[in-house]
């Protein structure tokens, strides 16, 4: 999928959003802990109630593992489902993978030959032999770490260089030359929403993946006004205040809603920024 294929269904569904399938065994509702696959049986609403106002899934890799064999059979059949019945969705695999050249090779196999994902996203700090081998897939993703919202990300990622720029800007710029704004986006979280025009300077036409609006209280306002670029070049991601809006029967629908009330917001700041 390319950033113009992207950019086609932020178009065609005024949407630039990414729900996030965080999905935690414990906040399952309890009418469907006793089904043969909860989680799935979990994600399967959620993405039937959603899947009309957002572009991408992204499922976050730890609540799978965590659940052990159980877990990865639910997120295999999550992506088949997704595959079979939402094909034009971009799915990204949320795993934060970073190592060398070997151990990459079988990741990137993985995520993307076996799994059929879009995307994975990686810790780019061990430099560019942990990420070649996710470059080697025509039409797949590397998504890169950029500037994270957690608090302590001050401990290396804003660390002031020489030259005054910090180390995630010079991340950054040293990763444009390993793939190009087809096959490479970056994250950089919501509670960072300023930084978000330094790093919309550096890559002017990357998409930029965008965790922390909803429960992490970042701002979609601020995430539009200062990383819009002219194919929007946002996928903006929520994870808990979607799939986690009910505890009840009726956590779909709650999810729907959710989802649908971020897809209008979104819509209007499209228009507002020329991006309809």
């Amino acid at each position: 999928m390319t950033s113009q294929q992207i950019f086609e269904q932020i178009q065609v569904k005024q949407s630039f959003l990414c729900v996030g399938l965080d999905t935690d065994l414990k906040k399952v509702p309890q009418h469907l802990l006793g089904s043969e696959d909860p989680i799935f049986e979990f994600n399967k609403a959620v993405i039937d109630a959603t899947a009309p106002y957002c572009v991408s899934y992204k499922p976050n890799l730890a609540f799978y593992e965590a659940a052990g064999v159980k877990g990865w059979n639910a997120l295999v059949k999550t992506v088949r489902y997704l595959r079979e019945h939402y094909p034009e969705q971009f799915l990204i695999a949320d795993a934060k993978r970073g190592d060398i050249g070997n151990t990459s090779q079988m990741y990137a196999r993985v995520f993307f030959q076996e799994m059929d994902f879009d995307a994975v996203t990686l810790s780019p700090y061990m430099g560019s032999d942990t990420a070649e081998p996710f470059y080697a897939y025509p039409g797949k993703w590397a998504v890169l770490l950029a500037l994270t919202s957690n608090t302590s990300a001050q401990d290396f990622e804003t660390l002031p260089l020489a030259d005054g720029g910090m180390l995630y800007e010079q991340v950054i710029k040293t990763s444009m030359d390993w793939g190009t704004e087809d096959n490479t986006m970056y994250v950089v979280g919501a509670t960072r929403a300023e930084q978000l025009g330094t790093v919309r300077a550096i890559v002017p036409d990357h998409f930029l993946l965008v965790p922390g609006v909803g429960a992490q209280g970042g701002s979609l306002e601020e995430v539009a006004k200062y990383g819009m670029n002219r194919k929007c070049g946002l996928l903006v991601n929520s994870s808990r205040g979607i799939i986690y809006a009910s505890s009840g029967r009726d956590f779909a629908e709650a999810a729907g809603r959710a989802a649908q009330e971020l897809q209008r917001r979104m819509a209007v700041l499209l228009e507002q920024y020329g991006k309809e």
